[in-house]
């Protein structure tokens, strides 16, 4: 509603009177004496400026607020810096490639396997030594060379754990494959990355799709296999010294010294260490590895 020019404001609201707005002011054509004046209104405080705001705290890169839906991440992005997928120490794997043959020493070389990067299979029964050969061999060549253990792998599992010396069941099957898979695995992560590796295990020749074509599955065509088998009354005497879970009976030793003697005539290299300390008995593997590296065992 417009006013004629020259029509009185509206009086200012105080304390004590009702407030009047522009709906209840006389009209502009309706003349009348002016409102009666009350004191003068004191003057508006000043206003207070108000303080200067915070600078914004910095919000890290990707942060959303709570509730607020994640935003999509693109396929195949990982966080900057991250190591890519498929990545395990600072080598780039490859997807899943076997390991090759390993190349022939120099001639320059003592005679042995000398910098040589190759995988072994050392096979044997119970009581064998196996596994301390196994552990001096790695431990005093010149260069990097890990010890794979499957009886030390199958112990991992602790929980549910199925002892073979309590009967040979489909767990106790389970668990031995699963171990040899993890030690297969374990072996091609260590050659890729440029480290040596012997593993130790009872393969049976009458299984030989089970146990040594297992092992050439998981490791690849490079792994190279040698039979540790001394004579029966030396490994009865070994198994004897041994403790827990490891000791067998003596007629279990004997059944698996039996089966192992099928190795015979098979082409792999056999040592016979019955008479060998646990130095000269690696130091007659590292020989063989080094004939089994300019001829590889057909198998």
């Amino acid at each position: 509603m417009q006013h004629a020019v020259g029509a009185p404001l509206p009086p200012p609201h105080h304390p004590g009177h009702a407030a009047t707005g522009w709906m209840n002011q006389p009209a502009a054509h309706h003349p009348g004496p002016p409102p009666p004046q009350g004191p003068p209104a004191p003057p508006a405080a000043a206003p207070v400026p108000a303080p200067p705001a915070a600078p914004a705290a910095p919000v890290p890169p990707g942060w959303t607020p709570p509730g607020a839906p994640a935003a999509p991440v693109p396929p195949g992005w990982t966080p900057p810096g991250a190591p890519p997928r498929d990545a395990t120490g600072h080598i780039h794997l490859p997807p899943g490639a076997p390991v090759a043959a390993p190349a022939p020493p120099p001639p320059a070389d003592h005679g042995g396997t000398g910098a040589a990067t190759l995988a072994v299979l050392l096979i044997g029964p119970a009581g064998a030594g196996k596994t301390t050969v196994a552990r001096y061999w790695a431990n005093n060549r010149r260069v990097p060379t890990a010890h794979i253990s499957l009886d030390d792998v199958r112990e991992w599992v602790r929980a549910g754990f199925a002892d073979p010396q309590d009967g040979w069941n489909d767990q106790s099957e389970a668990q031995y494959r699963l171990a040899r898979r993890t030690c297969g695995f374990a072996a091609r992560n260590f050659l890729a990355n440029g480290i040596s590796c012997i593993l130790d295990d009872a393969v049976f020749p009458d299984r030989p799709v089970v146990g040594l074509g297992g092992w050439k599955r998981h490791v690849g065509p490079g792994l190279l296999p040698v039979v540790l088998l001394p004579g029966l009354e030396i490994v009865l005497e070994r198994n004897a010294e041994r403790s827990g879970n490891r000791r067998l009976s003596d007629e279990e030793v004997a059944g698996i010294h039996g089966r192992m003697a099928g190795w015979y005539g098979s082409g792999l290299p056999i040592i016979d260490n019955s008479k060998y300390d646990v130095e000269t008995t690696a130091r007659v593997l590292d020989d063989v590895l080094a004939r089994a590296i300019a001829s590889p065992p057909a198998f």
